[in-house]
C-alpha cells in the first residue's frame, strides 16, 4: 500500500461512513480497483481508518451526548440488539462474508430498492412524523442496524429504514443513526483490533495516520452535507445510487 493509497482509503471511508450507501463496500471496490493486495495490513488499516470517522461524530455531537442523559440511555438501548447479534455471528460474517464482492453488490442493489420503496409508499401514506424518538423506536433501531453486519447493507442505511418505518423525522433519525455510530463503531473497531497484528513499521504507523486523519477530515464534511441535504430532500438518490453501483459491480464481476 502507498501513501496516495492510504488517502485514498481514507477519503472514502470518512464520506461514505455515515451516507447510506455502505462504506465497507465502497472500501471493498476500491481496493479492488486500486489492485490493493489484501494483506493483514490492509485488513487492520480498513479497521483503523473507522476511528477516524468516528472521532469527527464525537466532536460534532459530544456536547449534545453528554449534557442528554435520556438520549445516552435510548442509544445504549439502540445498542444492545447490535452488540448481541454482533458477537454471535462475527466469526460467521469474518469467514463467510467479508470479503466477498458478490454479496457486497446483491445487498447495495437490494438494500437500494428498500429505500426507495419505504420512501415511496409508507412514508409518505404515513405523514405524521415523530419529533423524539422513545425508548421502544430506539430498540427497533438498534433491531433493524445489526443487519449491517452483512457486508453492503450500510449501518446507515439500515437504521434509516428502521426508522422510516417508525416514521420518525428525517433530521432526528439522521442524527441519531450518527451518535449511535460511535458506541457501535467503537465496540466493533475494538473487537477487530484484539484479533488484529498489533505490531506496525514505521512505514506502516505513518500509512495509517494519514488514512485517519483523511477519514475524520471527510467524514466531517460528509455529515454536514448529509444534515443539510436531508433537511430539503429525502433519501431517494441514495437508493437509485445504490442500485446503479451494485449493477455495475455486479456486471463488472461477472463479465
Amino acid at each position: 500500500m502507498s501513501l496516495l493509497h492510504s488517502l485514498i482509503l481514507g477519503i472514502v471511508e470518512g464520506l461514505t461512513e455515515f451516507l447510506p450507501i455502505s462504506s465497507t463496500a465502497h472500501l471493498l471496490l476500491v481496493g479492488d480497483l486500486l489492485k490493493i493486495p489484501t494483506t493483514d495490513f490492509v485488513k487492520s488499516f480498513d479497521i483503523f481508518i473507522q476511528l477516524g470517522a468516528i472521532l469527527a461524530v464525537v466532536i460534532l455531537y459530544f456536547k449534545r451526548i453528554i449534557t442528554n442523559w435520556n438520549l445516552i440511555k435510548k442509544l445504549v438501548v439502540a445498542f444492545i440488539p447490535t452488540a448481541i447479534i454482533g458477537l454471535l455471528l462475527y466469526k460467521i460474517v469474518k469467514t463467510y462474508l467479508l470479503g466477498n464482492n458478490y454479496i457486497a453488490a446483491l445487498a447495495l442493489l437490494i438494500g437500494g430498492l428498500i429505500l426507495i420503496i419505504f420512501e415511496k409508499n409508507f412514508y409518505k401514506k404515513n405523514p405524521i412524523l415523530s419529533s423524539e424518538i422513545t425508548y421502544k423506536q430506539a430498540f427497533i433501531i438498534g433491531c433493524a442496524q445489526s443487519l449491517a453486519i452483512i457486508p453492503g447493507v450500510s449501518r446507515a442505511a439500515a437504521t434509516i429504514v428502521g426508522g422510516l418505518a417508525q416514521k420518525i423525522d428525517r433530521k432526528i433519525m439522521v442524527e441519531f443513526s450518527f451518535m449511535l455510530a460511535i458506541p457501535t463503531m467503537v465496540a466493533a473497531v475494538g473487537l477487530d483490533l484484539i484479533k488484529m497484528p498489533t505490531s506496525f513499521s514505521r512505514p506502516e504507523i505513518s500509512l495509517l495516520a494519514y488514512g485517519f486523519i483523511a477519514a475524520f477530515v471527510t467524514a466531517i464534511i460528509g455529515v454536514k452535507f448529509f444534515i443539510k441535504f436531508i433537511q430539503k430532500n429525502n433519501f431517494i438518490p441514495f437508493g437509485w445510487y445504490r442500485i446503479i453501483l451494485g449493477l455495475i459491480v455486479l456486471a463488472w464481476l461477472m463479465f
